[in-house]
C-alpha cells in the first residue's frame, strides 16, 4: 500500500467539512506569525480555514522585531501597514559598538528613496496582536498539539494530543522550527524511505539568546528613547563570547538581547533546555553574566534593562538555523520556521515567513480544482517559487552573523573589513537588493511600486481578473433607479 493510501483511522474522528467544491478547507497548525497572516489571506480569497495552536492561551513574549519592504505591500493591501506603524518605528541607522561604547560603525540604512519604505522596529507583541485581533476566535483553537496526521486522495487528518482529530484539504505546518506537523510528516516519509537525509538532521545550535521589552522608561534617564526613530545598537563584547542589542520602540520602551556564541557542539548539547522554542525559562545565571555590560543610553547597564522588564516576558532561546528540502508532500506543506530556521542575524526571519504564507495564498487560490493532482501542483509552485529566495536568505543571514555576532579571529578579522574597508555603496546595495522580492496578494487590488529600486515582477492572477471582468458587467447589467 502507498503512502497516500494508508490511512489508519485509530481514535474517533470528527466529520470532515463540507466541502464547496471550489476552494479547499485548509488547517493551519501555528498561530504564529506565518500562521495567523495566512488565515488572513484566506479569508480575504474566501478559502474556509481553521488554525490549531499547540500553546493553552496567546502569551506574546518580548523582542524586537523589524519587518523590511518585502512583506510591506502585502501588508497595505490588507489594512495592516497603518497600523503597524502605529505601534512601530522606522530604522534609519545601525550602530555597532565594542563593549567599551568605542564605535566601530554607523552604518545609514535609510532607503526610503530607493526601496519606498523605511525598515520598521516594533516590540514583537505588539504586531502579534494586531494580525491575532483580525482572527474570527471561533477559528483559532488552543491546546491542539498534533501528533501525528494521515493524508490520502480523500483528504487530510490530523490527531492531537489531547485524543481530537480534525479533517481537511489541505493542512498546512506553520508551527515553527519544532514543528509537529514536519515530525509527523518526516516520520512517515522516512518509513517509506522517501525523506532525505540531510532532513533527518538536527537544526544547528550556533547561539542562545536571552530576549526582552522594558516597560516605559524615563527619557530623562534613557536619553534618546524618545525620538521619531529608533535607537538601534549592537554591542560586541571584547575577549567575550557575548554580544547584546538595545532598540527603542514606541511608548519610551527598549527591546533588547544578549546572545552567546556556543564554542562546542558538546556545549550546545549541555546548555539544551527542553523548549527550544520563544518561551519564559530560568535564566538566572545567564542574567547575571550580562548585568555590568554597557548600552549607549545614558550610563545604563544591560542589568538596568532587565530590572525594568516583566520577569514572565523575558525568554531564553536558541538562536538555530537549517534549511530544509522537504516543504510539501501530498496535502501536507510547511512555511516558516518549519522548513527554513534563519539566523536574525539579517534582521529578514519575519520577513520570510510571511512571505511564504502571502504566496501560499495565492497558489492555493490559483488551484484549478480539488483534486490531489491540483493540490500537488499548488503546494509544489509554492515551495518552486520560494525555496532559491529562501536560500539566498538563508545564506545571507549565517553570513550576517559572522560579522555581528561572531568572536572568532576569522570572524573578527571578517567585522573589520565590512565595517572599514567596504564602501558606502556597497552597504546601500546589499541593503535594498534582499527587498526586490515583494509578493502581494493576487486576488486583492495590487499596491503601486513605492521607491526608486528594482523590484521583481509579480505574475498577475487570470481568475481575481475574470471575476472582476464579471463583477463589472453585473453591476453594468443592474438598472439604475432613478
Amino acid at each position: 500500500m502507498t503512502l497516500d493510501n494508508e490511512v489508519q483511522v485509530k481514535y474517533p474522528s470528527q466529520p470532515p467539512p463540507i466541502s464547496d467544491g471550489k476552494n479547499p478547507h485548509v488547517m493551519i497548525v501555528g498561530a504564529g506569525l506565518a500562521g495567523l497572516l495566512l488565515g488572513i489571506l484566506l479569508d480575504k480569497a474566501g478559502i474556509p480555514y481553521q488554525i490549531y495552536e499547540r500553546a493553552k492561551e496567546v502569551k506574546p513574549l518580548g523582542g524586537v522585531m523589524s519587518l523590511n519592504a518585502g512583506i510591506f505591500p502585502a501588508l497595505e493591501q490588507l489594512g495592516l501597514y497603518e497600523e503597524l506603524e502605529k505601534v512601530s518605528l522606522p530604522a534609519e541607522a545601525f550602530n555597532i559598538y565594542y563593549s567599551d561604547m568605542s564605535i566601530i560603525s554607523k552604518l545609514s540604512t535609510k532607503l526610503g528613496h530607493v526601496v519606498g519604505y523605511n525598515n520598521a522596529t516594533f516590540s514583537r507583541p505588539d504586531f502579534y496582536n494586531i494580525l491575532l485581533a483580525k482572527i474570527p476566535p471561533e477559528k483559532i483553537h488552543f491546546s491542539k498539539k498534533v501528533l501525528s496526521l494521515e493524508q490520502n486522495k480523500e483528504g487530510v487528518m490530523i490527531r492531537c494530543a489531547d485524543g481530537t482529530t480534525y479533517h481537511g484539504d489541505i493542512l498546512v505546518g506553520a508551527d515553527g522550527a519544532y514543528s509537529g506537523v514536519r515530525q509527523a510528516l518526516y516520520k512517515r516519509l522516512a518509513k517509506y524511505g522517501k525523506l532525505p537525509p540531510t532532513d533527518a538532521n538536527e537544526l544547528n545550535k550556533g547561539f542562545i539568546c536571552m530576549v526582552g521589552t522594558t516597560k516605559p522608561l524615563d527619557p530623562a534617564k534613557y536619553p534618546g528613547i524618545d525620538g521619531e526613530c529608533s535607537n538601534t545598537n549592537q554591542i560586541i563584547g571584547k575577549k567575550s563570547n557575548y554580544c547584546w542589542s538595545a532598540f527603542s520602540v514606541p511608548g519610551n520602551r527598549i527591546c533588547w538581547n544578549a546572545i552567546l556564541q556556543l564554542s562546542t557542539v558538546k556545549e550546545a548539547s549541555e546548555l539544551k533546555f527542553k523548549n527550544s522554542e520563544w518561551g519564559s525559562e530560568t535564566s538566572d545565571a545567564m542574567i547575571q553574566a550580562v548585568r555590568d555590560f554597557r548600552i549607549p543610553f545614558g550610563s545604563h547597564t544591560l542589568g538596568d534593562l532587565i530590572d525594568a522588564t516583566p520577569r514572565e516576558t523575558i525568554s531564553r532561546v536558541f538562536l538555530e538555523d537549517k534549511l530544509f528540502e522537504t516543504w510539501n508532500q501530498g496535502r501536507t506543506v510547511l512555511i516558516g520556521d518549519a522548513c527554513h530556521k534563519l539566523l536574525p542575524s539579517a534582521g529578514v526571519g519575519a520577513v520570510t515567513s510571511m512571505q511564504d504564507a502571502v504566496v501560499l495564498a495565492n497558489c492555493l487560490y490559483e488551484m484549478k480544482g480539488l483534486t490531489p493532482d491540483d493540490i500537488d501542483a499548488a503546494l509544489s509552485e509554492f515551495k518552486t517559487e520560494r525555496f532559491v529566495k529562501v536560500k539566498a536568505q538563508f545564506e545571507a543571514s549565517k553570513m550576517n552573523a559572522k560579522v555581528i555576532y561572531g568572536q572568532s579571529l576569522f570572524e573578527r578579522m571578517l567585522r573589520t573589513i565590512v565595517f572599514n574597508w567596504l564602501p558606502t555603496s556597497v552597504h546601500v546595495k546589499g541593503g535594498y537588493k534582499g527587498v526586490e522580492f515583494r509578493p502581494q496578494a493576487s486576488f486583492l487590488p495590487q499596491v503601486p511600486v513605492r521607491g526608486t529600486g528594482p523590484v521583481l515582477p509579480q505574475k498577475p492572477s487570470q481568475r481575481y481578473q475574470n471575476e472582476q471582468a464579471e463583477l463589472k458587467g453585473e453591476e453594468q447589467q443592474t438598472p439604475v433607479a432613478v
